[in-house]
C-alpha cells in the first residue's frame, strides 16, 4: 500500500480532523481516507462497516436514545453493596 505525506496542512485543518477523528473513534488516517474517497467519488465501505448491512446498525439518535435509556442501570445501589 503507497504512503503520502501532507506538508502545510493549516493547523486549523489538522485540529479539525483531530477532532473528528476523536468524536468518531477513527484514526486519523480513516478520516482523511474517508474524505478523499468521497471527494473522488470512490467511497468504499471501511471494514467496520462490511457487516452494517447484514448486522444493522444504530443512527446516532438511537444510540443517545439507547443509551438514555440504560442509564438507570449504571446506577450503583449502596444497600445492596455494604
Amino acid at each position: 500500500m503507497s504512503q503520502i505525506t501532507l506538508r502545510g496542512l493549516d493547523p486549523k485543518i489538522e485540529d479539525e480532523l483531530r477532532r473528528i477523528a476523536k468524536k468518531t473513534g477513527k484514526s486519523l488516517n480513516r478520516i482523511v481516507l474517508d474524505m478523499i474517497n468521497k471527494s473522488a467519488g470512490s467511497e468504499k465501505n471501511p471494514p467496520a462497516n462490511s457487516l452494517r448491512k447484514l448486522a444493522g446498525g444504530w443512527t446516532e439518535n438511537e444510540a443517545s436514545d439507547f443509551n438514555d435509556s440504560i442509564k438507570i442501570c449504571e446506577q450503583i445501589d449502596e444497600a445492596v453493596w455494604r
